[in-house]
């Protein structure tokens, strides 16, 4: 969010303080998952060809980094206002109509977020009660889905957040802290 908002305090600030450590936590996380995931995949190729043997927990534990990197980034990008936005339509329609849709658009995904967030919890529960492990790591498969309910808890969040400033404000926000004048459309 903006330094403006940090500075008049209030609930404002507060969400802001929150915000910007749960952006550096989903930063820390997802570089350091990254850079596990390159290290541990780089560390099971050389053992591949050097001791004729595959390390026998890689696969498990780049899919962990992989749960872990993808769930910490939806909410990040989310927060950025960075997801794919397929405007076609939306961009040549009138700004009242645009401000309407965006708003019932982050809406309607954080509600969407939201149920997937406890549908995420009720399916870790059930995973729990069955008592899995992986194989290779000897971990409860349910500590590996944690990052599952977070991700969509922290992603449903940014998209309620984004719904009451598009309520609250006269221009069209894509997220919190980004502008739809702001916001630069990468092709592909």
């Amino acid at each position: 969010m903006s330094d403006s908002n940090l500075k008049s305090g209030g609930i404002a600030g507060v969400l802001d303080a929150i915000d910007g450590v749960i952006a550096k936590i989903e930063e820390f996380m997802m570089a350091t998952g990254v850079i596990l995931m390159a290290v541990n995949t780089i560390a099971n190729v050389i053992s591949r060809f050097v001791f004729n043997h595959s390390i026998i927990f890689a696969e498990e534990l780049n899919s962990i980094f992989i749960l872990l990197v993808t769930f910490a980034g939806v909410g990040y990008a989310a927060r950025l206002g960075r997801h794919i936005r397929m405007s076609a339509i939306y961009d040549h329609m009138p700004d009242k109509i645009r401000k309407v849709l965006m708003t019932i658009i982050t809406g309607v995904t954080a509600v969407c977020m939201l149920f997937l967030a406890w549908y995420a919890v009720e399916y870790i529960l059930s995973i729990q009660s069955k008592g899995r492990i992986m194989p290779a790591l000897g971990v409860q498969v349910y500590l590996v889905y944690l990052w599952v309910p977070v991700g969509f808890f922290v992603t449903g969040v940014q998209y309620a957040l984004t719904t009451f400033k598009n309520l609250r404000e006269s221009e069209i926000y894509l997220s919190t802290s980004l502008h739809e004048g702001e916001a630069r459309e990468v092709e592909v």
